[in-house]
């Protein structure tokens, strides 16, 4: 049987879900995304404070899409747009993090990345783009977003540090480590207040219209993949009143 493309795992109050295709550089597929939606519920349904995504081998946290199959559904595994989640998120990532990759340090609450860590999003020179991205300009400079985005030259750890895109640099193979130490420091704060700081600055931030399209398409899949909805339709052709759970 072929190793899980993802992994999670819980220690200390901590969910860590970690990208494991690395001898295909973590690119995302399409079972990438459904696995990874499903560890952002699990996380969120479970009683962890605090998640990490990470990655397993030291060449990327990820090359971004697997051109072989391409995930255009990447939103859904996308911790706050595909699935919402109300603790906080830290991404520890080394190597090359590439296109769509780069949306999970965006969305992370914090970021630790090793001192080999390059950022790049290609998508202009290969063209094509799902617009998630757009939103990283309410995180960080708009000049710096402009040059990564529009230009597509690597970005280095040093230099995202400075623009505020990663909260540490450490030395490669201490990101995790760090990003625990982080965690666990989160862990030990009144969950309440982690979650409503985390709410109110969701509110705070500008939304790009991708960003705002991934969430009402979210809202709508709650419905129209719902088991009301099953019943709805049977009742109507049983023709008789509908029993609805609200789920």
């Amino acid at each position: 049987m072929s190793e899980p493309v993802v992994l999670t795992r819980s220690e200390d109050r901590v969910f860590i879900i970690t990208l494991n295709r690395p001898d295909k550089r973590n690119a995302l597929t399409k079972e990438v995304v459904e696995h990874l939606n499903a560890a952002w519920r699990a996380f969120e349904a479970s009683d962890d404070r605090v998640a990490i995504i990470t990655a397993n081998g030291d060449r990327a946290f990820t090359a971004g899409a697997d051109l072989d199959d391409i995930p255009h559904d990447l939103w859904r595994a996308v911790p706050g747009i595909g699935i919402e989640v109300t603790k906080p998120v830290i991404a520890a990532v080394s190597g090359w993090v590439v296109g769509g990759g780069l949306l999970f340090v965006q969305y992370a609450d914090l970021a630790v990345a090793a001192d080999d860590t390059k950022f790049v999003y290609p998508e202009a020179k290969v063209g094509f783009s799902g617009g998630l991205i757009a939103s990283l300009a309410a995180r960080v400079p708009h000049k710096a977003v402009m040059e990564l985005v529009l230009v597509g030259d690597p970005l280095e750890a040093q230099r995202a540090y400075e623009i505020g895109l990663v909260n540490k640099v450490v030395p490669a193979g201490q990101q995790l480590d760090a990003a625990l130490e982080y965690a666990r420091k989160l862990a030990a704060n009144a969950p309440l207040v982690l979650a409503q700081l985390k709410r109110f600055v969701g509110c705070t931030l500008p939304k790009g219209p991708s960003e705002l399209a991934g969430l009402a398409r979210r809202e709508v899949d709650a419905v129209t993949f719902s088991e009301d909805i099953e019943e709805g339709l049977a009742a109507f052709k049983a023709k008789r009143p509908p029993v609805f759970a609200g789920r």
